[in-house]
């Protein structure tokens, strides 16, 4: 049987290559509980934990290839239905989709288990997500929005936990994250949907919701002004509300792609809700947490995008014939299957390296929510510590979701090139990774917006901190540490960079960081491949062409950061244009 773990060499070689068994003591506090925490479900030790997670992604593998694989091509053809009363009645191929997830007790994966969820790490998590993403994009917004079920079991009050986490491990309802307003997409802090008490007290919500991916779910996380007086962030709070008459879907959004996953404007009319921990923390720490592990999803949506373009090209282009041979023999085509698959790879490292920093900084966490009365020595260890995850995970999050969406598009885009006239028909499945992920880096931030929250953490010490380590590693392959000298040398021309620029306005910070991000992720993604070159043959090649690809648009980058060239906005009108003439 088809299986999109099993055939998938680069994710098992991570599995193996990162200490996964580190991340499940951590998970599970070093296994304190000897097994049993009451679910009957709970690992003895690392290696059973090791061998639960394997067989989940197994179980995943079979589903994304057997089941979701063979039904994405009608489910993108005929969508959704929005149905009079302002209901929307899901493709039937969808609900089939969600019901074997279901079935398989795979939609509450991080959960605990005492809701009856898989209590996973987010590393796993993130490789289950990539996996559903390679068989349809368009699923994993239902399936990968289980961060929403994450946060009510981080903020709400256990009344609200008791009556939805059980609900959201069976399957039962998915939820939607409802944010964005037609006059608050990015700016978040300009939310108008009114949240007001009536005299005993209780919640209600008044107002519109835009572009709210899988709008029609059953529990809604809504974003509200609860302080009319207070114009920005901290007049919003984060209330909880279920699916019913008193909220309507008015529109389904016609989209480019991801026709799977319906995107709807919603009406919320004196709909009654509660609210989900303290006011006016709404946008400051719940939605922002929200949206980090909603950034690491569609990372790993994009990876499965990329993986299911290179591979549809890889294939055509070994058996497509022309001029007298396999096109793959082609120096250009040989040239853009070979960097397809590099680019889906340095991806997929650096957002793995992601989640794999995200569960030390959520256990980190959790221990020291869940044990106060920890020894004064330890709890100063794990404040520290949190600081300094804390630093790195800000940087590291806005990164892997910026690369990993680009690596989506163009690698789609090539894929397309290597089809040729084929790729751009609908014959082939081709034009639809283009179309789905090309939303990849808008949704969730766009990419300018990860840019600047990326930017700060090369500017400010935390990609430094992320280096000091890999810089000293040792390798008994000299060509390994001819590579590492080169990062070493990289990191010192990024650095030279980031103190110029901070002798230049604020403005020339956002200007050039997209450069000074770039370059800053190809010395990350350097070291972890060469990481990874250490212990396998094949990904020392890769290591070798990334760095060998990479280091001259590093040079490229940083010479341009260092000529202070602001004319983009010193000399805007001039290089823009006069604005266009309505027609």
């Amino acid at each position: 049987m088809a299986n999109f773990f099993l055939d998938n060499d680069d994710i098992r070689f991570l599995f193996e290559h990162i200490d996964v068994a580190q991340l499940a003591r951590l998970q599970e506090d070093d296994f304190v509980h000897g097994g049993d925490d009451g679910s009957g479900y709970a690992p003895r030790d690392a290696a059973d934990a090791v061998d639960n997670y394997r067989r989940i992604l197994e179980v995943v593998g079979e589903i994304a290839a057997e089941v979701v694989a063979p039904n994405a091509e009608q489910v993108d053809a005929e969508g959704n239905t929005l149905n009079p009363d302002g209901t929307v009645t899901l493709h039937p191929l969808v609900s089939e989709n969600l019901r074997r997830l279901s079935q398989a007790d795979l939609m509450g994966f991080t959960l605990p288990r005492k809701y009856g969820g898989l209590f996973c790490p987010n590393l796993i998590y993130t490789m289950a997500t990539e996996i559903i993403s390679r068989a349809d994009a368009s699923l994993m917004n239902m399936f990968g929005l289980q961060g929403i079920a994450e946060t009510i079991n981080a903020f709400a009050d256990d009344r609200v936990k008791d009556a939805t986490l059980p609900r959201f491990c069976t399957g039962e309802v998915t939820g939607a994250m409802v944010l964005t307003e037609p006059d608050a997409g990015s700016d978040l802090q300009a939310v108008r949907l009114r949240a007001y008490q009536d005299a005993q007290g209780n919640w209600f919500l008044n107002g519109v919701k835009r572009f709210i991916t899988n709008g029609c779910g059953e529990i809604l996380l809504v974003l509200a002004r609860s302080e009319p007086e207070i114009s920005d962030g901290r007049g919003l709070s984060l209330f909880i509300t279920e699916r019913s008459p008193k909220v309507r879907v008015r529109h389904l959004e016609h989209k480019l792609g991801i026709h799977g996953s319906p995107t709807c404007e919603l009406v919320f009319d004196d709909t009654p809700c509660q609210l989900i921990g303290e006011r006016q923390r709404g946008l400051i720490t719940y939605v922002m947490a929200l949206m980090n592990g909603a950034r690491v999803g569609i990372s790993a949506q994009s990876l499965g995008i990329g993986e299911a373009a290179f591979r549809l090209a890889r294939t055509y282009a070994h058996t497509r014939e022309q001029f007298g041979g396999p096109i793959e023999r082609l120096p250009a085509v040989a040239e853009l299957v070979t960097d397809m698959k590099v680019h889906v790879e340095a991806a997929r490292a650096l957002a793995y390296e992601t989640s794999r920093i995200c569960d030390h900084e959520i256990n980190n966490h959790r221990v020291m929510e869940s044990f106060p009365d920890l020894p004064a020595e330890e709890k100063k260890r794990r404040q520290q510590l949190a600081r300094q995850l804390k630093r790195i995970n800000g940087m590291m999050t806005p990164m892997a979701k910026y690369y990993c969406s680009e690596m989506a598009c163009t690698v789609s885009n090539q894929a397309i090139q290597v089809l040729g006239g084929s790729g751009y028909m609908k014959d082939y499945a081709a034009e639809r990774y283009f179309r789905d992920a090309r939303i990849t880096t808008i949704y969730e931030g766009t990419s300018q917006l990860q840019v600047v929250a990326a930017v700060r953490g090369v500017a400010s010490g935390a990609f430094e901190h992320w280096t000091a380590e890999w810089d000293v590693r040792t390798y008994d392959d000299p060509l390994l540490m001819q590579l590492r000298d080169q990062l070493v040398e990289a990191k010192n021309k990024v650095l030279e960079a980031v103190r110029y620029v901070k002798t230049q306005s604020t403005q020339y910070l956002d200007l050039a960081g997209r450069r000074l991000v770039d370059s800053a992720i190809a010395v990350i993604i350097g070291h972890l491949l060469l990481g990874q070159g250490a212990v396998n043959q094949r990904k020392k090649v890769v290591a070798r062409r990334f760095i060998a690809q990479q280091l001259p648009v590093l040079q490229t980058n940083c010479a341009k950061v260092l000529s202070g060239d602001m004319s983009p906005l010193t000399e805007y009108e001039v290089l823009a244009g006069p604005v266009p003439a309505a027609v």
